[in-house]
């Protein structure tokens, strides 16, 4: 049986142009736990460091756990970065806001 979240983790990391070490370094973890994850079946994540390694990767810890793929890649990182722009200051979130439009008038 294939470890899922391990192989998204891999491609993802890989996509990103991370190292184990990289990666490890950026969620507080080890080079060692993130090969572990990857590579042992079944893996044995803890919720926390996923949510890190999930932040990290740019998606959700949703989709990272989603056997089934069920959860489309492109809706993970568009849920990842909402959840990043409810928690910016209302002086970053007009900003962006300001930006989307700018573009909207361009097409």
């Amino acid at each position: 049986m294939a470890n899922s979240l391990g192989n998204k983790i891999r491609e993802l990391r890989k996509a990103n142009r991370l190292t184990l070490d990289q990666l490890a370094t950026m969620t507080g973890s080890s080079k060692s736990y993130i090969w572990e994850l990857e590579n042992k079946n079944p893996p044995r994540p803890s919720a926390e460091k996923l949510s890190k390694i999930a932040e990290q990767l740019g998606t959700t810890i949703e989709f990272l756990l989603d056997a089934e793929n069920k959860v489309d890649e492109e809706d993970a990182s568009d849920a990842q970065f909402y959840r990043k722009y409810k928690n910016m200051d209302k002086e970053v979130k007009a900003k962006i806001r300001k930006m989307v439009s700018l573009w909207e008038e361009d097409e």
